[in-house]
């Protein structure tokens, strides 16, 4: 596996960020389309098929959604762990969700003060993430 570093952290599945979201548009468009141009007697369906494209659009929003805020939770308290042990201390509460999700990447030797310089200075999750000098990879996270 090669060094993650800021330029290639991120990580997107073709089948679910590519395929499904095209297949999704692909039949919600399909459906506005087969309403516009179906018969009286047949509006009723269509409508009804332009009610499920909108349901699978909420579901595939929601499913990611859901499935990072419960990496988030688990983030910020392994890192808040990470940072008891290294320090004594909490990690600092100024700190947001976003910050502590960044913080993630930061080695064991500079975690600690880049906490307190994101709590302090509020930086975004960009800003630490470009401050961090020796990357510590998380391969989880998609």
């Amino acid at each position: 596996m090669k060094e993650q570093n800021f330029k290639n952290h991120t990580q997107l599945v073709f089948g679910w960020h590519g395929l499904t979201f095209f297949a999704i548009l692909a039949v919600l468009i399909g459906s506005f389309i087969n309403l516009n141009g179906s018969a009286p007697e047949n509006k009723y369906s269509a409508s009804l098929i332009c009610v499920i494209a909108l349901i699978c659009c909420f579901f595939f929003a929601y499913v990611r959604i859901f499935a990072l805020k419960a990496q988030d939770r688990a983030i910020r308290a392994e890192e808040n762990l990470r940072h008891f042990a290294l320090t004594g201390k909490l990690l600092p509460a100024g700190l947001t969700v976003s910050q502590i999700v960044a913080l993630r990447f930061a080695s064991d030797e500079e975690f600690p003060a880049l906490a307190t310089k994101a709590a302090a200075e509020n930086l975004s999750n960009k800003g630490i993430k470009l401050a961090i000098q020796n990357w510590r990879a998380d391969w989880y996270r998609v």
